[in-house]
């Protein structure tokens, strides 16, 4: 890897770090990155999802916060997330990439339209709880942890727009802020990548110097996501989301 390569690598790992603590989507960055300096695709997916867990670890901590009061639901929503992680990656190792990557834009699109419409939803389903004089459940019941282990067995595999998906999801199913939501995204997405990533070094080949630029710069990134994300009122990180979703489509269209 040439000097100007490995800044390139820097450079999209710094803002898939951001990207990823803001919104999710941050490997719609680095992986074509790693792809045009010469690696393998299977060798720059795992590389890439073990290079950004320091980001999705230090977004995360920017998120610390938000996260108050979460515990439980950030405990359930993990173990079905770890199931699925290991799932996906399993997939990732034993099924061709062509099969999956052909519902992907199918995947985000259904994603971005549910945090489109997220916020009519949410007043839909109150009216529905007061109408039959119920609450909504604290962790989204079966609903959430069925369409959660499915998006994380996506991760697993491949991770574009996960963060998407887990928005979506989470912000029909739970009554709370964006914001709040979007701290357990963070949680959930480090463990999704962590969970790929020991998986993959005992089945897979890394480009061990790709990694290291990428966990350095993505934590960085992480950070200075937080610092942004977290101030930004809720219609203007779901325009974000759609942006960055539109974008990872027709990404996956063109690939």
């Amino acid at each position: 890897m040439t000097i100007w390569e490995a800044v390139a690598v820097c450079a999209a790992g710094v803002g898939a770090g951001a990207i990823n603590t803001v919104v999710g989507s941050g490997t719609l960055l680095t992986f074509p990155v790693l792809l045009a300096v010469g690696l393998p695709s299977v060798t720059a997916n795992v590389s890439n999802a073990l290079g950004l867990v320091p980001g999705s670890v230090s977004g995360a901590i920017g998120y610390r916060r938000e996260l108050r009061g979460q515990r439980r639901r950030v405990l359930v929503l993990s173990a079905v997330a770890f199931v699925g992680a290991l799932v996906g990656a399993v997939l990732l190792v034993a099924l061709p990439s062509s099969a999956f990557d052909k519902i992907v834009p199918a995947l985000i699109g259904i994603a971005l339209l549910l945090v489109a419409v997220q916020p009519w939803l949410a007043r839909v389903a109150e009216r529905r709880r007061e109408k039959h004089g119920t609450t909504a459940r604290p962790n989204g019941g079966v609903m959430l942890s069925t369409g959660m282990l499915f998006s994380s067995a996506y991760g697993g595999y491949f991770g574009a727009a996960q963060g998407i998906i887990y928005l979506a999801l989470m912000g029909l199913f739970l009554d709370e802020p964006l914001q709040r939501i979007n701290a357990v995204k963070n949680v959930l997405g480090a463990l999704v990548n962590a969970t790929a990533a020991v998986f993959f070094l005992f089945v897979a080949d890394f480009d061990w110097t790709a990694v290291l630029l990428i966990a350095v710069s993505s934590a960085v990134g992480g950070q200075f996501g937080a610092l942004v994300g977290r101030r930004l009122p809720p219609t203007a990180l779901r325009v974000i989301v759609v942006t960055v979703g539109v974008a990872a489509i027709i990404q996956q269209l063109l690939r």
